[in-house]
């Protein structure tokens, strides 16, 4: 017993030396999408600033696939020694309303929420040939031809196919009368939008916002609380008629379940450093982000809340992909 009782107090004490010595070799953010769209961007500026807070290299590791499931399910299976994170949007907590009974993991259960970092509002824009130039003349362009004018989404239950969803809600208007088009990423969808394949997107700024600098397509609102100081003349989806219309894309950090407190709150706090430095915000303004750095405990509050708000759209849209 006692010789039993020496080797686990020597394990224990090897693992706390470990935590303490974490990090020691390179860490690893596996992003669930390919590279060039808004969590891959947002994941190498953040790379960049907390491997120089931890000493070491942080290497992004993008692992698309399946809505950003491919790579969840890397993480989960990961272990938990702060050498595998990940970093994703909202859609990480919305796969599991749209597709519990094919996903091999728990988007809870089987993560340590970290951090949540930053958020940013979305762009409504169509294509310039559309015959409005308000979201209320839009809606009215619509009920008058339903199913004629179509929009791009992303990816399926994505930030961006939610807002759609919650604009055609509170817009009294059907599935029928806006079809909407699934594309693999921001490019191709912008490329047809321009083209005029497809008429309108609700997109996050980072990509969408070159296209509406250079009149490429036409912005009708943004998604936030308050105008964007990128996009001062254009007003939110509030001021255009749609009261209770409010929506970001965020975007948060974790590891796989059982991460080691001392090693969660060593990346906490080196995540904080990082999203609330003034250099972080700057970067962040310029793409359309803000920070919102969230503790770990706030960030699952903020998950949990969030979640049900996703399932309410989702019903009311009847969104389905089972």
């Amino acid at each position: 017993m006692a010789v039993s009782g020496l080797a686990l107090l020597g394990s224990a004490q090897a693992q706390a030396n470990a935590d303490a010595a974490y990090p020691n070799r390179p860490v690893t953010i596996v992003v669930p999408h390919p590279p060039g769209g808004s969590v891959d961007s947002l994941a190498r500026m953040f790379a960049v600033k907390l491997g120089e807070e931890l000493k070491q290299s942080v290497i992004i590791d993008n692992r698309a696939g399946a809505s950003g499931m491919v790579g969840a399910g890397v993480v989960a299976r990961s272990t938990p020694d702060g050498y595998t994170l990940y970093l994703n949007a909202s859609i990480h907590n919305i796969n599991p309303l749209l597709y519990k009974k094919k996903m091999a993991f728990d988007a809870v259960k089987d993560f340590t929420p970290i951090s949540g970092l930053a958020q940013g509002a979305l762009i409504f824009s169509v294509n310039n040939n559309v015959p409005a130039r308000t979201v209320q003349e839009f809606v009215k362009v619509l009920k008058a031809d339903p199913g004629k004018y179509s929009f791009a989404t992303t990816g399926f239950g994505s930030a961006g196919h939610l807002a759609i969803a919650q604009f055609a809600y509170e817009a009294g208007l059907s599935s029928l009368d806006i079809p909407i088009v699934l594309y693999r990423g921001g490019g191709p969808a912008l490329t047809d939008l321009i083209g005029g394949q497809v008429h309108g997107l609700i997109d996050p700024m980072l990509s969408s916002l070159p296209m509406v600098k250079t009149d490429k397509i036409r912005a009708l609102a943004v998604t936030g609380a308050k105008r964007s100081p990128l996009l001062p003349d254009v007003p939110t989806m509030q001021e255009a008629g749609l009261k209770n219309f409010e929506f970001y894309s965020w975007y948060g950090l974790w590891a796989p379940a059982k991460l080691p407190d001392a090693i969660q709150k060593k990346l906490d706090a080196a995540t904080q450093k990082v999203m609330t430095s003034a250099s972080m915000k700057e970067q962040l303004s310029g793409l359309g982000f803000e920070s919102a750095y969230r503790n770990g405990a706030d960030f699952a509050q903020y998950i949990q809340a969030e979640t049900a708000r996703y399932s309410t759209i989702i019903e009311q849209a009847h969104i389905t992909a089972e």
